[in-house]
């Protein structure tokens, strides 16, 4: 099959050899022309404006967009679409929010073009491994798309969840879920550092053998064991934690919901935290134990 990859990132560019492993034809556009050269090299077909791309596709054209979410989705479609034409699909797999996806796919619907949210999965191992992959969009649509979708995904490792946003809807909640993961994790790893046989443990072997029949085994404790086989203090690491945005719009969705997600929203407000180096909050708790018990205080610079 032929298709357009837009976003030559380290998604991007995997996703994209990946299809050009399979068989397919891939032209390919990025906004640094080194990456686009870079792609030339490893067989996939390279545009170096969005005009060309376009051009470059048979029809009915398929392009598949890996950009940032929010305004870059939205400004590489107003150009793409000059050069579609009624019948021609974008597929989005990028971490949009659903409601943007809704939007988008109304908006292109008008004028004739189908529109595919997809929230991918898997990283930078997927050009490997495969991708697990949540498409949104009509059937007949994602139909058109299925050898794409076939040789991206692992097996069993596609479905097509529902109407237009849904796809981007169930990768929003899977990511909130990766969050309450990732700091359960990190809270019993901290847990066995500070405790009496913190020097004893070893850590790395300990997240090796929970991948051995424990109940709390996934790839995610085969990630930790790889990182701590590389760093076993983790010393090289800063402690400043990011947040794609798909955890705030979980945490915002479930409280127009009314949905109760606490372990979730303190995933993500453990984040925000991990971005003070000198907390005021914690300042003010220190303060209230010292007025109401006495307790003594560190003053700056101790």
């Amino acid at each position: 099959m032929r298709i357009g990859m837009v976003g030559l990132g380290r998604m991007g560019m995997n996703m994209a050899l990946r299809l050009v492993q399979d068989g397919h034809v891939v032209t390919a556009f990025d906004r640094s022309s080194e990456r686009t050269k870079k792609a030339e090299g490893l067989g996939i077909k390279g545009a170096y404006t969005l005009e060309a791309l376009a051009s470059a596709l048979p029809s009915p054209k398929a392009v598949w967009l890996m950009v940032p979410a929010g305004e870059a989705v939205d400004s590489t479609i107003a150009v793409l679409k000059k050069g579609l034409a009624p019948g021609d699909i974008i597929i989005d797999g990028g971490n949009s929010f659903y409601k943007d996806s809704l939007r988008r796919h109304k908006d292109l619907a008008a004028i004739g073009i189908h529109f595919i949210d997809a929230g991918v999965s898997g990283g930078i191992w997927g050009l490997t491994e495969g991708y697990c992959i949540m498409a949104g969009g009509e059937a007949a649509v994602c139909g058109l798309i299925g050898p794409i979708f076939k040789s991206l995904a692992q097996e069993g490792g596609y479905l097509r969840c529902g109407g237009p946003g849904s796809g981007h809807f169930v990768k929003m909640a899977h990511n909130g879920i990766e969050y309450g993961l990732m700091e359960a994790y990190a809270e019993g790893f901290e847990l066995m550092k500070a405790s009496g046989y913190g020097e004893e443990l070893d850590l790395k072997n300990i997240a090796r053998l929970w991948m051995r029949g424990s109940v709390v085994r996934s790839w995610l404790l085969e990630l930790l064991e790889t990182a701590l086989s590389r760093d076993p203090g983790l010393s090289a690491i800063s402690g400043f934690v990011e947040d794609s945005g798909e955890g705030r719009w979980t945490v915002k969705e479930a409280l127009d919901l009314s949905v109760s997600l606490p372990v979730i929203t303190e995933a993500l407000f453990r984040r925000f935290r991990s971005r003070q180096d000198d907390s005021f909050a914690e300042k003010v708790l220190a303060a209230l134990r010292k007025e109401f018990g006495g307790h003594s205080v560190k003053s700056e610079g101790e």
